[in-house]
């Protein structure tokens, strides 16, 4: 089935669907995260429940922010990463200025910021969703505190509210002055899947390391491990924004590059190398053949100063001797690696001043208020929101 959704996370989307059809959310599988704040559209698979019992829920969902497309039967389940790219298309309101360029032309500006990004790329940061932007706590303290094996901790952090006042906040604040789990599984609304599944394995051990622990063994590993990413995903920006920082845009000695080769029974590690010092001469490789290791225990450094960096910044979060694997959460994190600069394709974009449909003449664009209309395709794991902020020069 196709799942359509709009100003809801996909592990939201997910505990709806798994409520209204009695089912777990680790009975369903996806290919990836898509975000709150957008109409998306993604595959999902779920298990034990029939064709028809997903149309009967049509309309219901639909009052919840979800329309239920190409529903059928299918033998086989899909995993995390399993496609070959994400399509966007954006809209981008009330165009300004920036407030240092005010004389600028707005066309031609936007028009060299598109070329810019088309030929240059983009610096392929994992974007702010990833860790849960404008949250209190967000996803990568989580993530720090498994990986530490501070349970209570990390129990805690999950249930740190917002300082709104709504029945979901409200019961996390309950929660953290009474640590009633019991209380909490009542006032909590239904849909919270993830809160309710470790609520009621502290209501059962205690909230003490061992009944942490079994909360969140609680919850299915896809979201367990989506925590410890987020960590993982953090520590990569800070060493891309370093790399950056004191080597540019150029392959240098000791960085590392990708082989493209495709035989899968060369191990990953195999297809690494290590730019030497004649390779830096000679320009052998390009920035954008540059990858930087997401943290695990299977990944090589680079044999630089950002490797001395990567040694540094997991010694500051008391993580140097971590072996990257939380057994009692069974959760193992080899690592992998995940190029520096990415581009995008099949860029275009046209623009739209005052009602929708009015032809902007050059001569007055600049006195219109003026919505940019782009799409274009990006490989899998890349960030729309970087290529926009790419584009706008800005953060949103």
């Amino acid at each position: 089935m196709f799942i359509q959704k709009e100003n809801l996370e996909t592990l939201e989307a997910i505990g709806l669907l798994a409520a209204e059809l009695d089912v777990l959310p680790s009975d369903f599988s996806y290919t990836g995260i898509k975000d709150k704040k957008a109409i998306t559209f993604q595959p999902m698979v779920v298990k034990k429940v029939t064709p028809e019992r997903l149309k009967e829920i049509g309309n219901k969902m639909e009052k919840k922010g979800m329309r239920i497309y190409n529903i059928r039967s299918t033998y086989q389940h899909l995993r995390l990463g399993q496609l070959k790219g994400n399509h966007f298309d954006i809209i981008v309101r009330d165009l300004q200025k920036h407030s240092h360029d005010p004389s600028a032309d707005l066309k031609k500006r936007i028009s060299e910021a598109m070329e810019n990004v088309e030929t240059k790329g983009f610096v392929n940061y994992y974007g702010p969703q990833r860790f849960g932007q404008g949250q209190i706590v967000q996803t990568d303290q989580i993530g720090l505190a498994l990986l530490s094996e501070k349970m209570v901790e990390a129990v805690k952090l999950f249930f740190t509210p917002e300082d709104t006042d709504d029945p979901v906040n409200n019961a996390k604040r309950y929660f953290l002055q009474t640590e009633d789990a019991k209380g909490t599984l009542v006032m909590l609304p239904e849909f919270k899947v993830r809160e309710k599944m470790l609520l009621r394995a502290l209501n059962r051990y205690g909230v003490n390391h061992e009944g942490c622990t079994k909360g969140w063994l609680n919850i299915p590993h896809s979201l367990r491990i989506f925590y410890v990413h987020a960590y993982c995903s953090k520590i990569w920006n800070e060493a891309a924004s370093y790399r950056l920082k004191i080597y540019g845009l150029k392959a240098v000695e000791g960085d590392l590059v990708l082989s493209e080769e495709n035989d899968e029974s060369i191990s990953l590690n195999d297809k690494v190398h290590v730019v030497t010092a004649s390779e830096e001469s000679a320009r052998k490789y390009s920035i954008y053949q540059v990858v930087l290791p997401m943290v695990g225990h299977s990944i090589k450094y680079p044999s630089n100063k950002v490797g001395e960096w990567y040694h540094e910044r997991l010694s500051k979060d008391e993580l140097e001797m971590c072996k990257f694997r939380v057994s009692p959460l069974q959760l193992n994190i080899p690592g992998c690696y995940r190029l520096i600069l990415k581009n995008v394709q099949n860029l275009s974009y046209f623009l739209e001043g005052g009602e929708k449909g009015i032809k902007i003449e050059d001569n007055h664009l600049n006195d219109l208020k003026v919505s940019l209309h782009i799409s274009f395709d990006l490989d899998p794991s890349c960030y729309a929101t970087v290529c926009l902020r790419e584009i706008m020069k800005c953060d949103f």
